[in-house]
C-alpha cells in the first residue's frame, strides 16, 4: 500500500461512470457504433482502450443505455452470429441523432475552453496573482490548440502528426521542468 505511487490525478474518478455525464457516454456509444456493429462488452473495452485505461464504463451504465437507444430507434440489434454475441448497429435515425449530438458537443467544448487554464491555477501558489494572470492567455491558447487538434487528427490520423505533437509537448514540459529545477537549486543556495 505504501510502496506504490498514487495513481495519476483523475485515474480514480474516471473509472466511475457516475462521475461522467450520461450524454457523454451516449455520444461515445453512438460514435463507436457509427464505425461498426459492436457488443456492449466491445464498447466498454474500446472506451477503456481509447482512454488508456482511465475510464471503463460499467455494464450497469452501458446495457441500459443500449436498451434505451434501441427502444428509441437509434440502434438495432444485428442478427446473432454463431458465437451468440449480440451486436448493435446505428440506424439512419441514430446517424441523425449522432450528428445532433456531435454539434451539441462541439458547442459545449467551445463554451468550456475557458475552464482548462483556471483549472491549472489551482496547482500554483498565488503570492503574485497579477503576474500569474499574464500566463493565462498562453495557457488558454495551449488548451484551445489541443482541443482544436482533436477533430482534424481524428479525421486525418497519422503517426507522423502524433509524433510531432508529442515532441512539441515533451519539449515544452522539459523546458518548464528545467526552470523548476533551476529555481529549486537557486532557493537551496539561499
Amino acid at each position: 500500500m505504501f510502496g506504490k505511487p498514487p495513481p495519476p490525478y483523475g485515474h480514480h474518478w474516471m473509472r466511475h461512470t457516475a462521475s461522467i455525464p450520461k450524454g457523454f457516454l451516449r455520444f461515445h456509444i453512438l460514435r463507436l457504433l457509427a464505425s461498426r456493429p459492436m457488443s456492449g462488452s466491445e464498447i466498454m473495452s474500446e472506451i477503456e482502450k481509447e482512454t488508456v485505461g482511465r475510464w471503463k464504463p460499467s455494464p450497469g451504465s452501458v446495457y441500459p443505455l443500449l436498451a434505451w437507444l434501441q427502444d428509441n430507434g437509434y440502434i438495432k440489434e444485428q442478427p446473432t452470429e454463431e458465437s451468440g454475441i449480440k451486436r448493435y448497429a446505428l440506424t439512419d435515425q441514430g446517424k441523425s441523432f449522432l450528428e445532433e449530438e456531435t454539434k451539441l458537443g462541439e458547442g459545449i467544448r467551445r463554451r468550456m475552453e475557458f475552464m482548462a487554464p483556471p483549472f491549472l491555477w489551482g496547482f500554483w501558489t498565488v503570492k503574485h496573482p497579477e503576474r500569474i494572470r499574464e500566463l493565462m492567455e498562453p495557457a488558454r491558447r495551449l488548451a484551445r490548440a489541443m482541443m482544436e487538434l482533436r477533430a482534424p487528427l481524428e479525421e486525418r490520423f497519422s503517426e507522423q502528426t502524433l509524433k510531432e505533437v508529442e515532441a512539441i509537448l515533451n519539449d515544452a514540459a522539459e523546458k518548464i521542468e528545467e526552470l523548476g529545477r533551476r529555481l529549486k537549486e537557486e532557493a537551496a543556495k539561499g
